[in-house]
């Protein structure tokens, strides 16, 4: 799955499962474009890593929530390297309450990080992949999305609406061979997950055909693959990255 001379953006690319994807698109060659809000530190540690390893990335600030954020993450993407191939919208936030308690603003700013953000940053990136000759979009979902989660009624609106759009620009973009699809992780162990308490982890795991939470680098494989030439007859579609736990 070699990426040489690709160049990809990773949203939310500093930390978690967006730190995983951005290091494993490295590792196969793309040039990085690596996203974040506040974490400067551990985007700029991570773009180390990323040389020291023999590749190429750049930390670029931006809060996709908002549309000129958006705009200046994609033309930082094309003054550094020229042109642009992938688009990982990763970037997303929780804010969980039961909807008697959810106030406005919780809603609010859940849809515009993990909707808004996604579809700004793919519209800024359109005109881009477009004319790159080799274009991919992969948005990450969540199981969420596709079940529901009670507490969740804003992140799983958000993360169903990623699906929905997701479907809506496959369909836009595939006569000119851009794809675009999302993937669904379910509990994956990040830092959010580990101060999950005890007995509710084992509840859940209880409840996952696998037994166990996911790890942050089997959803960056499944970037991977999707980014890759091994991917091309396949858009539209939503790969649950969860140890069956919708099946």
């Amino acid at each position: 799955m070699n990426l040489s001379n690709k160049v990809a953006i990773v949203t939310g690319g500093a930390a978690g499962i967006g730190r995983a994807i951005s290091l494993e698109l490295a590792k196969q060659g793309a040039k990085i474009v690596l996203n974040y809000n506040r974490s400067q530190d551990a985007a700029n540690l991570l773009v180390e890593e990323i040389k020291s390893l023999g590749g190429d990335a750049v930390a670029v600030q931006a809060d996709v929530s908002k549309y000129d954020d958006a705009e200046r993450l994609v033309q930082k993407a094309i003054e550094t390297y020229g042109t642009l191939n992938i688009v990982v919208n990763n970037a997303g936030i929780t804010d969980d309450a039961l909807i008697l308690r959810m106030q406005e603003s919780q809603f609010n700013r859940v849809i515009d990080t993990n909707l808004k953000g996604v579809w700004n940053v793919s519209k800024h990136a359109a005109k881009p992949l477009l004319k790159s000759g080799y274009g991919r979009i992969i948005n990450i979902s969540s199981v969420s999305g596709v079940m529901g989660n009670a507490g969740q009624s804003n992140y799983s609106a958000a993360k169903a609406g990623v699906i929905g759009l997701t479907k809506a620009l496959a369909r836009e973009f595939a006569s000119r061979g851009v794809t675009v699809n999302a993937i669904a992780p379910g509990f994956i162990e990040t830092e959010m997950t580990k101060k999950l308490p005890e007995d509710v982890v084992t509840q859940w795991q209880a409840q996952i055909p696998l037994k166990r939470f996911g790890q942050a680098i089997e959803v960056a494989h499944a970037v991977v693959f999707l980014s890759s030439e091994l991917a091309s007859y396949i858009t539209g579609h939503t790969l649950e990255v969860d140890g069956g736990i919708v099946m």
